[in-house]
């Protein structure tokens, strides 16, 4: 309820400045030539009484026009469809559609897209959100039209897209249309790490789809190609009107289930956009490593738990597209004292964490007695020799800008991350770090 109190009251001054129909520049010229008429009627020359009339009245012909169209136009509902799934670095087309194609000569369809970006969902105050604008022009006689928006990283747009009718001398804007409101969870960039290999005997439960009230098809499932013809119960397949398979109790397939750990503290009340692009890249390696073990058995579930005891349970495709979703939407949260609670489950787990979780050690303690794997997002070292040997990931800030993204100035203030040091059975460093 607070957030959206927050964002209304963002675009309550946005919502004035759409009225506002007459532009910066022709305020000026309407200035300029109402200064000529007055100067040339006091030294009265004609010469400058007709150039001043004349752009006064054109100037005034626009205006009528503009104002007749747009009030035409009132209704229009353009639809705006942002690519699915939206994520950063990517520069697809955003697709604008529903437009009236009847403008006036002389004047322009434009459709913008303004509003509030939180990189890596940082929980910022208002005022220092990121603003981001994108804007395109429809050509004549046109009623769709494409608009890239693109974002450098993760994080979540709240935001609105409205259409606007412009004279091509940029003396006028008038709103048109009604006015679109999007919130949309942007997708880290992908994460070219290693592959990942486990074996599926490793701390995996074995789950046996057993019903007792179903015993007669506890030791069958369903027929699939490949079967032998000689396995298939008829019986069975005839009361409920699908091929049924015999197999034997030890051909069982196992359904491995995977413990996974978002560690996604921060002491920082507002996180640096450094600390903040520890948390994307985390969340890119956690998406990478998911994807690549799904693609070597579907059967893996993953129970994946994440700060303010947020879980989820991955089984299908469905799920694991969800979990991404919500994935673009944690924010960093503050250290917890169920940091160094353990697990409770046996078998190997496997931890996403950033140097800004200060109570990952703990937790690391707290579950000694397990095969622990880390994969850890470190800043970048400030030495030569480790910057020249160890890859790192780099966010440049002057994206945000090319980008649409108007940074507040603390966010160009370079944080301070000290690099730590765990201990674990596995560990995996992933370096990061930003660039001017």
């Amino acid at each position: 309820m607070k957030k959206t109190q927050s964002f209304t009251e963002n675009f309550s001054v946005s919502s004035v400045v759409k009225k506002i129909f007459i532009t910066p520049i022709g305020f000026a010229v309407l200035v300029i030539a109402f200064i000529i008429l007055i100067r040339s009627l006091l030294a009265r020359n004609a010469y400058e009484i007709v150039l001043s009339c004349t752009a006064l009245l054109f100037f005034l012909t626009l205006g009528i026009i503009g104002t007749w169209r747009a009030r035409k136009l009132s209704q229009m509902e353009p639809g705006w469809k942002p690519p699915y799934p939206m994520t950063a670095n990517t520069n697809k087309d955003t697709i604008i559609s529903g437009l009236d194609p009847n403008i006036p000569l002389f004047f322009r369809l434009h459709f913008e897209v303004k509003g509030n970006y939180l990189p890596s969902a940082s929980s910022a105050p208002p005022r220092l959100r990121a603003r981001y604008y994108a804007e395109t022009s429809i050509p004549r006689n046109e009623i769709s039209a494409t608009l890239k928006i693109d974002f450098p990283m993760s994080g979540t747009f709240q935001g609105e897209g409205y259409c606007r009718l412009r004279d091509i001398f940029g003396f006028f804007s008038f709103p048109c249309g009604h006015t679109l409101h999007r919130t949309l969870s942007i997708r880290s960039s992908p994460c070219f790490g290693k592959d990942y290999y486990i074996n599926a005997q490793s701390g995996a439960e074995d789950r046996r789809n057993k019903h007792s009230t179903d015993e007669e098809r506890y030791y069958m499932r369903e027929y699939t190609p490949g079967d032998r013809f000689r396995d298939i119960n008829w019986k069975s397949s005839e009361k409920i009107d699908t091929l049924i398979t015999r197999i034997s109790p030890d051909n069982q397939e196992k359904v491995s289930r995977i413990e996974v750990h978002l560690r996604n503290f921060c002491a920082t009340k507002n996180p640096s956009l450094e600390e903040l692009w520890l948390l994307d890249r985390a969340k890119a390696r956690l998406s990478h490593f998911l994807r690549n073990l799904r693609e070597q058995q579907s059967s893996f579930i993953f129970d994946i738990k994440a700060a303010n005891a947020n879980s989820w349970e991955i089984e299908t495709e469905e799920d694991l597209d969800k979990f991404l979703e919500d994935l673009a939407s944690l924010p960093f949260v503050p250290p917890q004292n169920e940091a160094i609670q353990a697990s409770g489950k046996t078998g190997e787990i496997y931890v996403f964490s950033t140097a800004c979780d200060v109570g990952l050690q703990s937790f690391l303690v707290a579950n000694q007695q397990k095969s622990v794997s880390l994969f850890m997002v470190q800043p970048n070292f400030s030495h030569r020799e480790h910057r020249d040997t160890e890859p790192t990931e780099i966010l440049f800030k002057r994206d945000f800008l090319l980008k649409g993204c108007l940074l507040h100035p603390r966010w160009l203030l370079r944080g301070k991350i000290k690099p730590m040091t765990v201990q674990a059975a596995k560990t995996e460093i992933i370096y990061a770090g930003t660039k001017i």
